[in-house]
């Protein structure tokens, strides 16, 4: 009641074919009428916390601090409590792909004003919530995000390719810097939470034991990772210097008087840097690398002079993207360490998509394998991870891909008006994984 337009309610509705079977996100899986049922999944399994992403056009549906919709702030407090009775506790994400209409008509993520805009929603978000949450993320995948502007893979489908992308990216960082800030001067004092982001935590291995493979990796994980890890979490802030390097050089040879990835004032450098209590990550999968020239002209993957493929052995899933690659995990996790100095690391999504089956052997397979990575990772080598979260507890709408792909370890019935909740295999291959932890840490 009383949302407002987003950037996907629009593509869908004025764009269908833009969503595979023409599905839209209007209902979903419904957990705005669903979420006590939804809150006792949670406790039948037995999992300690819940992340779920508030919508920005639900509580402030012109997308400006002017008018706040009571009703969307009434839904995130029910589901606060009614989480924290259960003894749940809530893990919140501020902005999820899903900006407000208005806010993209000025030009969404490409417009510096949008930091603003951000820091207004974050600061009734903080009010409204901050008392009973206690662990943050201003965004949710920050490359996804720039992809929308980048390519057409996401919304608003901009498709400006080695403009949009860095563009959008620059604001982003900005804009969970200022964020973070508002927090930490105003907020955290009294509230005492934790504010991170959730990055794409995809890894790349060398595609051969090349010394050229191997730098052709590393230069993608920089690319990638570090364009938006680097700013925030290494002691020098500011982005990958090879990422600046081959930017600037390829931006020069197009003839253009100023690099497309953009530059931040020393001023901003220092602003960014250090803004994390945490770090979020999201790791489903891992590619291959060697370096080439691929990808639209200009594009990063261009500027990375890299080319992508996936081992014709890695067993695949519903999603074309995702491969099973468990030993990525434990190396994305290394990376991390080696990188910036061992951060406190909550892995904030880890999951498997197939089609829509309760026998999600696949599934489990998949968990079992990379939590068998991650324990490595943490017991064999050190890693400083505290956090795991599974993705998902249900199935919902994957954005371009519709209901074709569930990732859910509950499956949901989008054919039924009831939106019906079944439990799958993997939701008793959790319960009893957590169950087993509980019991050894109270012997221990």
């Amino acid at each position: 009641t009383g949302k407002g337009e987003n950037i996907w309610d629009r593509i869908v509705h004025t764009d269908p074919s833009y969503v595979y079977n023409e599905e839209n996100g209007d209902v979903a899986c419904d957990s705005y009428h669903k979420y006590n049922e939804d809150v006792q999944l949670l406790k039948y399994i037995g999992f300690e916390f819940y992340r779920f992403s508030l919508s920005w056009s639900r509580i402030l549906p012109r997308g400006t601090k002017e008018f706040v919709n009571k009703p969307g702030i009434d839904y995130y407090n029910n589901l606060i409590d009614h989480l924290l009775a259960n003894d749940i506790k809530p893990m919140v994400t501020i902005y999820h792909w899903d900006l407000p209409q208005p806010l993209e008509d000025l030009g969404g993520w490409l417009n510096s004003t949008i930091v603003q805009y951000f820091e207004d929603y974050a600061n009734v978000v903080f009010a409204a919530f901050g008392d009973r949450v206690k662990w943050w993320l201003t965004i949710n995948e920050p490359i996804s995000i720039t992809s929308g502007y980048g390519s057409t893979d996401l919304a608003p489908a901009l498709n400006l390719h080695g403009t949009g992308d860095y563009l959008s990216g620059h604001n982003l960082l900005r804009a969970h810097a200022k964020v973070y800030h508002l927090y930490d001067k105003k907020f955290k004092p009294k509230q005492k939470g934790k504010v991170s982001f959730a990055m794409n935590g995809d890894f790349s291995f060398p595609r051969s034991e090349t010394v050229e493979d191997y730098t052709a990796a590393e230069r993608w994980n920089q690319f990638s990772l570090g364009w938006f890890l680097h700013p925030v979490y290494s002691a020098t802030g500011d982005y990958p210097p090879v990422m600046r390097d081959y930017v600037d050089r390829n931006s020069a040879s197009e003839g253009r008087a100023v690099s497309r990835l953009p530059y931040f004032t020393e001023q901003e450098i220092k602003e960014i840097r250090g803004t994390y209590d945490y770090l979020g990550l999201n790791h489903y999968t891992s590619t291959l690398a060697t370096t080439g020239v691929s990808g639209l002209q200009p594009s990063r993957i261009r500027d990375a002079n890299v080319v992508l493929s996936f081992d014709p052995n890695w067993p695949t899933s519903q999603s074309p993207w995702l491969r099973v690659v468990p030993v990525g995990f434990r190396k994305v996790l290394n990376w991390i360490k080696d990188q910036y100095n061992n951060p406190q690391v909550f892995v904030t999504e880890n999951g498997f998509s197939d089609y829509n089956i309760t026998k999600d052997y696949g599934r489990i397979a998949y968990y079992e394998s990379y939590l068998s990575n991650l324990s490595a990772a943490i017991y064999e080598d050190g890693c400083n991870v505290f956090g795991y979260t599974a993705w998902s507890l249900i199935d919902s709408f994957e954005w371009r891909a519709g209901f074709s792909q569930r990732f859910g370890i509950v499956q949901v019935n989008f054919d039924d008006p009831n939106r019906t909740r079944t439990r799958k295999a993997s939701a008793e291959f959790f319960k009893q994984l957590i169950a087993h932890q509980k019991m050894k840490s109270t012997k221990e």
